[in-house]
């Protein structure tokens, strides 16, 4: 599984934009930038260089191992997906780019499109580090003019990019990804009830467009869960020394909650359970809530069964379960 921290290069040219970089100032642009995320906003926000570097220095380690997370449920599903092409929408400092450059050797071409000249033009500098995106092609425009005018690929990515623009906008926007897409279609949300359910309108309307979904979902359904439940994850990070500064934070790592969905145009010969909260252990048994393709279970492993109990204390939020053993429904 690739690793949910920034990759040396990254680190390498991210640290080398550091020097004389206030960090008081850094801090200060990121948490305007945030709260104008929080609020609903986009990426207007950030206009010049020094605000594209501190979005990226705050921003960049949660959504890259969001993404990651993401790759790795879909790698593990489909382990033969070996894409020779990336098409990255709304790439902003290519966050996304990168960790689909650790998680697939096979990618030789990567297309990334934003309108925001700035995180642009950030992405390029921070390329020019990497072995594998120093040949990046990066084009400024707006998602929809831009992907229209774009090639076809392999494998197409959107993070945290949709909730950027309105409800009809997206709508047209998921069908010209999907028109994109040769083999799978990746879309990574915030973990919110928000997020969740721009997930979830785009994987219905997508699905009604002949895609299958490869992860997390274990069926091409309707979601099992109703309201106040969502479906999303969270992946824990490090935070460097840096990104604990600029955060003002003390805690040696943060915990990114996501929403993602993975769809593809062929259908995934296994359709694992995912394991949707935190299993719950006790001496007597360890009881997990699944989705699966009959709905969402609760399944308990008790402890005289010691080959199920050993095999369900391993599993963690967002697994896939192959195996999910005797459930009952909730």
């Amino acid at each position: 599984m690739t690793a949910p921290d920034l990759p040396i290069e990254l680190k390498a040219a991210l640290d080398a934009r550091l020097h004389g970089l206030s960090r008081s100032d850094a801090a200060g642009r990121a948490a305007i930038i945030s709260q104008t995320y929080r609020d609903g906003g986009g990426s207007g926000a950030i206009r010049s260089e020094a605000d594209a570097l501190a979005y990226a220095l705050a921003r960049m380690p949660a959504t890259y191992a969001a993404v990651t997370a993401s790759l790795n449920a879909l790698r593990e599903i489909d382990p033969g997906f070996a894409p020779k092409s990336l098409l990255d929408v709304g790439a902003g400092p290519g966050t996304a780019s990168w960790a689909a450059a650790e998680t697939f050797s096979s990618l030789k071409s990567f297309a990334l499109l934003d309108a925001n000249s700035a995180l642009r033009a950030l992405a390029l500098e921070l390329g020019r580090g990497s072995s594998r995106l120093r040949e990046l092609n990066y084009r400024r425009g707006e998602a929809r003019a831009a992907l229209a005018d774009a090639e076809a690929a392999d494998f197409v990515v959107a993070s945290y990019m949709i909730g950027e623009i309105s409800e009809g906008e997206r709508s047209a926007l998921a069908g010209l990804m999907w028109a994109k897409t040769r083999g799978t279609l990746l879309v990574v949300e915030p973990g919110t009830p928000a997020g969740y359910a721009r997930i979830m309108a785009l994987r219905q309307q997508l699905i009604a467009s002949g895609a299958h979904v490869t992860a997390p979902c274990p069926h091409d359904g309707q979601c099992p869960l109703a309201a106040p439940d969502w479906c999303h994850f969270t992946q824990r990070l490090p935070r460097s020394r840096v990104h604990k500064q600029l955060k003002s934070a003390e805690l040696p790592y943060e915990d990114e909650k996501f929403s993602y969905v993975a769809l593809t145009r062929a259908p995934i010969a296994r359709n694992p359970a995912r394991v949707l909260a935190q299993p719950v252990i006790t001496k007597v048994a360890v009881t997990a809530k699944l989705c699966t393709d009959h709905g969402v279970m609760s399944t308990i492993a008790p402890r005289r069964d010691k080959p199920a109990y050993a095999r369900f204390r391993k599993y963690n939020w967002g697994d896939a379960v192959f195996a999910a053993g005797p459930t009952s429904a909730e």
